[in-house]
C-alpha cells in the first residue's frame, strides 16, 4: 500500500534515505609482530603473554604473529606488519642487519609498541632508545603498588581505576621519557611501595611507569613517524591473566595502529598488512551490500509511485518532508565523515 499521508510519506523518504546511508565496513586485519627473543633475563610469563594477546586478537582484529627469530628483521621481513612488540625482551636481540632493517621500518611510517623489559633491551641502540622512550635503570623487589592514572582519555588508560592496585615490577629508568616528547599517562603512588634502591638518574616527575608518543622518536630526519607506547608492567603470568591489565596493553596496541601510517587504515602506506580481509567481515560487508541495494531498489519504485500522490498534499506538507529528508542526509553525510 503506498501512504497518502504526511506520516506515511516521511516514513517512505525517512526509509529510502536510510537504506543509501551506510558505513563503509574496515575488513582488513592490522598484522603485528610479537618478538619474544631474550639475550639475557628471560621472564617464565612469556608464553602466558603471546597466548593472551592471541586470544584477543579476533575479538581485536589483529593477526599476532609470535617469533623469537632475529632473521625475520629484514626489510622484507618487516613490510607486512602494521606494528613491531617488544613483549619482554632483554639484551643484544638484534644484529647489524636487523637493526638497519627495524630502522628502515620505523621510517616508513611503521609502529612500535614495548611491553616491561623492552625497556632493558638494545641498551647502545641510539634509534631504539628514543623510539622506546627511556632504558630501564633498576627495580625494588617484586610487590604491591598502587598505579595512578595520569590522563583517563587515552584507549590504554579508559578502563582502568584512577587508583590501580598492582602486584608487579615497578620500573626506574634511565632518562625522562618526556625528554624526547613522550606523554606520561600513569605513574605510581610513591607512598604505596618500598625502594630501598638509589635513583642515580633523573626520570622526572611524576614517576613515569607508561607512555606513548604520537610520533616515535626513532625516526630519521625526512622520515615518516609512526606511534609508540611502552608500558613497564607485566611481569607476572597473573598480570597476563587479569582483563584490567589486557585491556591497558591492546589499547595502547590498537591506538598505535591508528596512527594511520601503515596499510591497515592506510592503502598508500609502505609498511603493513594492506591485503587480508577477515573472512566474516567481507562476508557481513557484501551481505549489507546486497542488502542495501535490494533496499534501494523497493524502495525507489515505492517512491515513484508515492510521488504522484506526494503532489496532490499541501505546501505545508512539502515543507514537513522536505525538512524531514534534508536531516537525514546531513545526518548521513556527518556519519561518513567520521
Amino acid at each position: 500500500m503506498i501512504p497518502t499521508t504526511t506520516s506515511g510519506l516521511v516514513s517512505l523518504l525517512l526509509l529510502t534515505l536510510l537504506s543509501t546511508c551506510t558505513i563503509p565496513a574496515f575488513g582488513t586485519t592490522a598484522r603485528a609482530l610479537v618478538y619474544t627473543a631474550t639475550a639475557a633475563f628471560r621472564h617464565d610469563s612469556i608464553p602466558t603473554a603471546v597466548q593472551a594477546l592471541q586470544a584477543k586478537g579476533s575479538a581485536a582484529n589483529v593477526d599476532f604473529v609470535h617469533t623469537e627469530d632475529k632473521g625475520v628483521f629484514t626489510d622484507q621481513g618487516l613490510e607486512g606488519y602494521d606494528v613491531v612488540i617488544f613483549l619482554s625482551t632483554t639484551g643484544e636481540v638484534l644484529d647489524d642487519t636487523g637493526k638497519t632493517a627495524f630502522q628502515n621500518y620505523l621510517n616508513n611510517g611503521g609502529n612500535f609498541v614495548g611491553i616491561h623489559s623492552a625497556s632493558d633491551t638494545l641498551n647502545t641502540t641510539a634509534f631504539y632508545g628514543k623510539e622506546l622512550g627511556a632504558y630501564f635503570d633498576y627495580h625494588p623487589e617484586l610487590q604491591n603498588a598502587t598505579i595512578i592514572v595520569l590522563d583517563a582519555s587515552h584507549p590504554s588508560t579508559e578502563s582502568l581505576p584512577t587508583d590501580w592496585p598492582v602486584r608487579d615490577e615497578i620500573y626506574n629508568f634511565k632518562s625522562d621519557p618526556r625528554s624526547v616528547g613522550a606523554i606520561v599517562i600513569l605513574t605510581v603512588d610513591e607512598s604505596s611501595y618500598t625502594d630501598g634502591g638509589t635513583r642515580r638518574f633523573d626520570q622526572g616527575e611524576p614517576h613515569p611507569i607508561a607512555w606513548y608518543q604520537e610520533h616515535g622518536a626513532g625516526v630519521t630526519s625526512g622520515g615518516t613517524a609512526g606511534r609508540s607506547f611502552y608500558t613497564s608492567l607485566g611481569h607476572l603470568n597473573e598480570t597476563w591473566e587479569d582483563e584490567l591489565f589486557m585491556g591497558h596493553i591492546l589499547g595502547g596496541i590498537q591506538w598505535t595502529l591508528q596512527a594511520n601510517t601503515t596499510r591497515a587504515f592506510n592503502s598508500s602506506a609502505l609498511v603493513g598488512n594492506g591485503g587480508t580481509t577477515s573472512s566474516s567481515s567481507a562476508s557481513a560487508s557484501a551481505s549489507a551490500s546486497a542488502s542495501s541495494t535490494s533496499s534501494v531498489s523497493e524502495t525507489a519504485s515505492a517512491s515513484s509511485s508515492a510521488a504522484v500522490r506526494f503532489a496532490e498534499t499541501s505546501s505545508m506538507t512539502f515543507a514537513v518532508v522536505l525538512g524531514v529528508a534534508i536531516a537525514i542526509a546531513v545526518t548521513c553525510l556527518t556519519t561518513l565523515q567520521l
